[in-house]
């Protein structure tokens, strides 16, 4: 695992830049198991040798994939809620941000929480999103310090509220065609979210 994880660090970027689109656009398109890697090969116009000299199966291409592109989420939410003094507006721009982040990556939306097989993605580390989890849990320190959370709310109800809500909102915009941004629905279920997590008056 060690060598497979240390040799990925080495794909040569002029080649993740033609297969890692082509491979999620065929994995949004189509179930798990309906692709195959001399298709990926071909829409990316890459040797299917290349293609398993770097990525031993297509479960290990997709995951790596998606572990990569996800990997940039936390940045870029760290980077939006600096400065924010309003609890409440802390917990809109994570909403915000992440939402936004899959508007403009939509076949990772897709293939992260419609295309990809659960359980087998369930095994693998990259599922857990331990960078997220750990920049929900600075984010409730930092809420909770400043008496911006109910009293029954702890790191792990927090967690799972954040995973649930978003999940749903990319459900229900798959099922209805993906017709809208899925950023410019935040205020159809961000009042709920606060409901729930907001101090006691």
């Amino acid at each position: 695992m060690a060598e497979e994880i240390n040799q990925k660090k080495h794909i040569p970027w002029k080649i993740k830049e033609r297969l890692y689109p082509k491979s999620l656009e065929l994995f949004s398109e189509r179930d798990f198991h309906q692709v195959n890697m001399r298709e990926i090969a071909k829409k990316a116009d890459i040797s299917i040798g290349t293609i398993y000299k770097y990525y031993p199966s297509k479960q290990d291409l997709l995951f790596t994939i998606i572990d990569e592109y996800m990997s940039t989420l936390k940045s870029l939410i760290k980077m939006h809620i600096q400065g924010i003094e309003s609890p409440k507006e802390i917990f809109r721009k994570l909403f915000w941000v992440t939402l936004d982040f899959y508007d403009k990556n939509p076949s990772v939306a897709v293939t992260g929480f419609i295309t990809v097989p659960m359980k087998t993605w369930m095994q693998e580390s990259a599922y857990r999103r331990d960078d997220i989890r750990e920049l929900i849990s600075e984010v409730y320190e930092t809420v909770k310090a400043r008496g911006g959370l109910h009293g029954s709310i702890d790191v792990r109800t927090l967690n799972s509220l954040y995973f649930m809500f978003c999940s749903r909102q990319v459900h229900v915009w798959y099922y209805h065609g993906m017709k809208w941004n899925l950023a410019d629905n935040l205020p159809d279920f961000f009042e709920n979210f606060w409901r729930i997590v907001a101090p006691e008056e």
